[in-house]
């Protein structure tokens, strides 16, 4: 705590400096409270892991079927040029009976014009293949 002991004629004067001794006092405590109070952290990480079942093994993943749609509209199934429209419709039907249907990924030309991919994506949905990708071209 402060005290002003001097011995001069100025005592009529007003001390005008704060102490701060009582605030440090004051936010040391509360510094002192706020450590205790902070929950204990722990590094321990939860996890649920599955249980172990013998009995299914994993599924096997679909066939995959490569359509490429070359810049005159060409399309080729896995490398096989399609003739027709007529063809293509005739496979996506079989496809689609299949009891696992095949995953379809058409890779576009970047010259194609867009309406040849779009009439392969809107065949594929009418005749209710499901499992249709995109592959991008670098």
């Amino acid at each position: 705590m402060g005290m002003n002991l001097s011995s001069s004629d100025k005592d009529d004067e007003v001390m005008m400096d704060i102490n701060t001794t009582p605030l440090i006092d004051v936010m040391l405590v509360l510094l002192i409270m706020l450590i205790i109070t902070i929950p204990v952290q722990t590094h321990a990480v939860k996890l649920d892991l599955p249980v172990d079942q013998q009995s299914a093994p994993p599924p096997e993943p679909p066939p995959v079927v490569n359509l490429e749609v070359d810049f005159d509209g060409t399309i080729y199934w896995d490398g096989v040029i399609v003739a027709d429209r007529a063809d293509l419709q005739q496979r996506f039907r079989s496809a689609g009976l299949l009891p696992q249907q095949p995953e379809f990924h058409i890779r576009p030309n970047r010259l194609v014009a867009y309406k040849h991919v779009a009439g392969v994506m809107a065949t594929a949905q009418k005749l209710g293949i499901t499992n249709i990708g995109l592959v991008g071209t670098s």
